[in-house]
């Protein structure tokens, strides 16, 4: 009895290039955590605004680019994530872990409130009443005295993540970037897992088609609700982080500087690309750190840079690349 033997050949050359495509993006990962804190200074200091930037810009990539709404009140998610950190922090006295609890649980809960009033409307009127949110808050932030008023919140103290007899405890950005990788990585597993479940299909299938979508048994109601609550603490986490960061909050986190640069940090590379939002914020960050023309012209080089995007680029760079490929 003789048994034939099938060539393994597509097999074993698909396992290989899965292995090295692992392999380069574990070394990838190294390389950027170890280059910042062998260099220091500057870039080291860049690199933790970057990671906390980009995580707050991954909680809008999913709405805008999953779901096809453009939200503006994730400038809110932000800072109720910043907001819960400070006061948990200095006037609770709880140490991160609880602040980190606190600030997912407060922009969750604000995402749900407005997820609820605004689940049947159109994209217009959704964007509308997410920036009347926005313009609310503020103004709460501005006149509330339990908030800090204008003055904000001051003293917040260091970062402490220490574990029964496991002590670690961050002030400086040299402590802090270990913890801004790890919210990082985070993050980026947590987003190419949605775009890979049941939730992050039926985000698509809502935003593509919503009638097919709903013929097929979707409530696109609920599926709006839900990616909105789960980008929320995204961004709220980055609030947390950036709370600690700056030992300060106050009501300049709804300012329209961080929208603007979560809108561009998501649409300038390109949608729906796990690495967009890093990429999208390393460019804005790289400019306003390294080649930075002043505070004012530098939001006029970002706000410009937005509405190029839109108005000419709509697929971002990536898209504009495939664009010279194609016809070369």
């Amino acid at each position: 009895m003789s048994a034939t033997l099938r060539p393994a050949g597509p097999r074993v050359g698909a396992s290989r290039t899965a292995a090295l495509r692992a392999l380069a993006l574990v070394a990838a990962a190294a390389a950027f955590y170890l280059l910042p804190a062998l260099i220091g200074g500057r870039v080291l200091s860049a690199c933790v605004v970057l990671a906390i930037f980009a995580v707050m810009a991954y909680g809008l990539d999913l709405v805008l680019s999953d779901l096809g709404e453009v939200s503006l009140a994730h400038t809110v998610f932000f800072a109720a994530g910043a907001y819960a950190a400070g006061l948990l922090a200095t006037r609770a006295g709880w140490g991160g872990w609880g602040t980190l609890l606190g600030a997912l649980a407060a922009s969750a809960l604000i995402a749900a409130f407005l997820g609820l009033i605004t689940l049947r409307l159109r994209e217009f009127v959704f964007s509308l009443v997410t920036y009347a949110a926005a313009v609310v808050a503020a103004a709460i932030a501005h006149n509330w005295d339990f908030l800090g008023g204008s003055d904000g919140i001051v003293g917040v103290p260091p970062l402490d993540l220490s574990i029964g007899p496991l002590r670690f405890t961050a002030g400086t950005d040299a402590e802090l970037w270990p913890v801004a990788f790890a919210l990082l990585l985070a993050t980026l597993y947590l987003v190419a897992r949605f775009r890979r479940s049941r939730l992050g299909t039926r985000a698509v299938m809502s935003h593509l088609n919503p009638r097919l979508a709903t013929m097929s048994g979707v409530d696109v109601g609920r599926v709006r609700l839900a990616v909105l609550v789960l980008s929320a603490p995204v961004s709220g986490a980055a609030g947390w982080l950036y709370a600690y960061q700056r030992a300060y909050v106050g009501p300049d986190l709804f300012e329209t500087y961080f929208l603007v640069l979560m809108l561009t940090a998501v649409v300038i590379i390109g949608r729906r690309l796990l690495l967009g939002p890093l990429l999208g914020t390393a460019l804005i960050l790289g400019q306003e750190r390294f080649l930075s023309f002043g505070g004012d012209v530098d939001a006029i080089v970002l706000g410009s840079t937005l509405i190029v995007v839109l108005a000419f680029l709509p697929g971002g760079l990536v898209g504009l690349w495939r664009q010279v490929v194609a016809r070369g």
